[in-house]
């Protein structure tokens, strides 16, 4: 169930800590029923991990409801880059050259789309992202394919190192490639990344409860 009173303390902290971040409520795995609950409360910006399922709770709501943006926030199959364009506003984990490639057989449609470098700020095997070190060139080869909507960076931090430590890696390859928007901080680090003024905070957990 959508936690009205977190979401209104959230909002608050950011009043007096980080006025131009915004929060997306994560409702991956998540019911309708309480998609719809957060929508009342004011909840405008959702991320959603998989196309499919985001495909199946949202379409009819994006109809009706204008307010509503829609952010990809898990990784993107090449193969679901034509559903994803229909329905997500913003795509967070630009991650590989392949992904651009497809993007780039929509040039129409990508004009109006916004998209984050997901760099993988912990060098872990296990995640998706660009290597902190290759973040410079990923960019240059964004133009290269004209993906050229590419606003900011995103990061996961490793689960049992410091996540400053590594918004502090993000925000500063950010200033030396001058893309000054930040997808960082969730349910469990939310409060640190608000110190480095992210554009997008990603909750679900704190939001919603545990996932089904």
């Amino acid at each position: 169930m959508f936690n009205i009173k977190k979401y209104i303390y959230i909002n608050n902290l950011l009043k007096n800590k980080s006025k131009n971040t915004k929060i997306i409520a994560i409702s991956k795995n998540q019911s309708l029923d309480d998609i719809k609950n957060a929508i009342s409360h004011g909840v405008s910006i959702f991320g959603e991990n998989r196309v499919q399922e985001a495909k199946f709770k949202f379409q009819k709501l994006l109809e009706e409801n204008n307010n509503i943006k829609l952010h990809l926030t898990g990784p993107l199959q090449t193969n679901k880059v034509k559903d994803a364009l229909k329905i997500f506003e913003v795509f967070h984990t630009l991650d590989r050259e392949k992904l651009l490639k497809e993007f780039a057989k929509h040039p129409d449609i990508i004009k109006n789309k916004s998209f984050f470098i997901q760099v993988n700020t912990g060098k872990e095997e296990t995640k998706s992202g660009v290597f902190p070190e290759n973040v410079k060139n990923f960019y240059k080869l964004c133009e290269f394919y004209k993906v050229r909507n590419v606003i900011g960076l995103m990061c996961i931090p490793p689960i049992n190192d410091s996540p400053k430590k590594h918004f502090k890696i993000l925000k500063e390859i950010s200033k030396e490639i001058n893309l000054d928007k930040l997808s960082i901080g969730m349910s469990s680090d939310y409060e640190k990344a608000l110190d480095f003024n992210p554009t997008y905070i990603r909750l679900g957990t704190i939001l919603f409860g545990k996932r089904n």
